[in-house]
């Protein structure tokens, strides 16, 4: 303790002091306490996005294809990638990933439109990403969901083993979910938190996503708690995608660095 609180603690009564000191005590600890992932050794990390520009990007649209985007559903300021949700579709890196640690933030704008309008907003990061360009391509899916931020999905074909040792594989032409730890039941209406197992936090803030993907083990955090494992993932390399998926979204700090 300082020599600050030392001499305000001798100058008050003995009970207040020791309330002070008791104060004092707890915050080193509640500091100490914050989750954190735990990241492997690895290489410098790449940004993803420098500033206004998207030139590490391809963009694709559900019925305009690759690299066309009229209506602006993604666009870059200040180090910040906003996703306006009002077209189904991605922003995915030109680069492809093996074996790596992936660093983003998000946070929930207001908008939710088409299929999704007043529904629980979603969206994700698409990682091992493989084959044609459509919505959606065979990947693992980091969930971005009210409610559901941190599940597994698994897509046309991708698989991985869940926690419970059981192997999951993604439908051709579909997806399939394994959910994270502690999850609640869902109710899928714009604005929704989750009971029990609630990583996010309060709607417009900034929240961290984490994920060590290492060939062989992949982990997701959210916020520095570990929300879900799986083993033998399938495909285990790939380039990496950002959905526009019915929902107003922005993401910053995007960063990747290849494991040791």
């Amino acid at each position: 303790m300082d020599r600050f609180v030392l001499a305000r603690c001798r100058a008050v009564p003995v009970r207040l002091a020791a309330t002070v000191l008791c104060f004092a005590a707890v915050l080193p600890c509640r500091a100490q306490s914050a989750p954190a992932a735990d990241v492997p050794a690895h290489a410098a990390a790449v940004r993803l996005l420098d500033g206004p520009t998207m030139n590490s990007f391809d963009t694709f649209i559900r019925g305009r294809g690759l690299n066309s985007d009229p209506g602006q559903v993604f666009t870059a300021e200040g180090g910040v990638l906003h996703v306006s949700g009002k077209e189904m579709g991605y922003i995915v890196t030109k680069q492809t990933f093996h074996r790596f640690y992936l660093r983003a933030e998000f946070k929930w704008g207001e908008g939710t439109y088409g299929e999704r309008e007043g529904k629980a907003r979603d969206s994700g990061i698409l990682y091992c990403v493989q084959g044609e360009a459509k919505v959606w391509p065979r990947s693992l899916e980091f969930q971005i969901q009210e409610g559901q931020t941190g599940d597994f999905w698994m897509t046309d074909g991708a698989a991985l083993t869940g926690s419970d040792g059981k192997r999951v594989t993604g439908p051709t032409g579909s997806a399939v979910n394994i959910g994270h730890v502690d999850k609640g039941p869902e109710t899928n209406v714009a604005g929704f938190r989750n009971t029990s197992g609630e990583f996010e936090k309060p709607h417009g803030e900034w929240n961290l996503l984490e994920l060590v993907e290492d060939g062989n083990t992949v982990r997701q955090y959210v916020n520095g708690h570990l929300a879900n494992v799986g083993t033998d993932p399938f495909p285990t390399e790939g380039k990496i995608l950002f959905q526009s998926e019915g929902s107003e979204i922005s993401f910053r700090n995007l960063q990747v660095a290849p494991l040791k």
